[in-house]
Formats: structure tokens, sequence, C-alpha cells
């Protein structure tokens, strides 16, 4: 399973972004998939996560700002970013869990909010 990102870029603050992840591959595999990032000096975090089934969960900071959503069909997840805040400037990577236990990582996107 290969992961691809795409949609960052820059932003001025209560700006939005949406970023999507095209999954290839043995998609069938793909179980849970997330939205992690990391910021400069600062340990990667979880932003938000979907299963399988489509119920999701977010991190406190990004609540009532963020939506997580997957389209099976097409083999993507996305991350819809409204009001951006410049502490949401980081790497943004998509993460997919396998059904067999491997953890797959895409090569993460930019995402940059001007203040």
């Amino acid at each position: 399973v290969q992961l691809m990102e795409s949609g960052g870029g820059l932003v001025q603050t209560g700006g939005s972004l949406r970023l999507s992840c095209a999954a290839s591959g043995a998609t069938f595999a793909i179980d849970d998939m997330a939205w992690f990032r990391q910021a400069p000096g600062k340990q990667r975090e979880l932003v938000a996560g979907i299963t399988r089934t489509g119920s999701p969960t977010y991190q406190d900071s990004v609540k009532s700002r963020f939506t997580i959503t997957r389209d099976d069909a097409v083999n993507t997840l996305y991350l819809q970013m409204n009001r951006l805040e410049p502490d949401d400037t980081s790497v943004y990577f998509c993460h997919a869990k396998l059904y067999w236990g491997f953890d797959i990582w895409g090569q993460g996107t930019q995402v940059t909010v001007s203040s």
C-alpha cells in the first residue's frame, strides 16, 4: 500500500485547506486511517482518525474546525481544515493501519498558516 498526500500550502489565519490522501496498491487491506502532523522540533501528533466504518475521532485543539472523511470507493482520505491558526502550521502525514498490523505513512504535505 502506498499513500500520497496533496492539498497543503500557505494560507492566512482563518482560512481553509482540504488535504487529500490517495491510497494505492493493496487497498483492501486498509483498516483505520488517520492524519498526523509534526511541527519543527516537536513530536508527531495525532490530529484526527477514522475507522473503516467511518467513525471519527479528533484531537481537542481541532474539534469543530477540522473534519476527517474517507471515500473507500476512490481510496482517498480527506481532512477539511477550517478556521486555520498559526499553531496548525506543520507537515501533515497520512497514516493507514493494515489489517495484518503494518503501519503505512505518506511522505507528508506542508501546511503553513500566516498570522
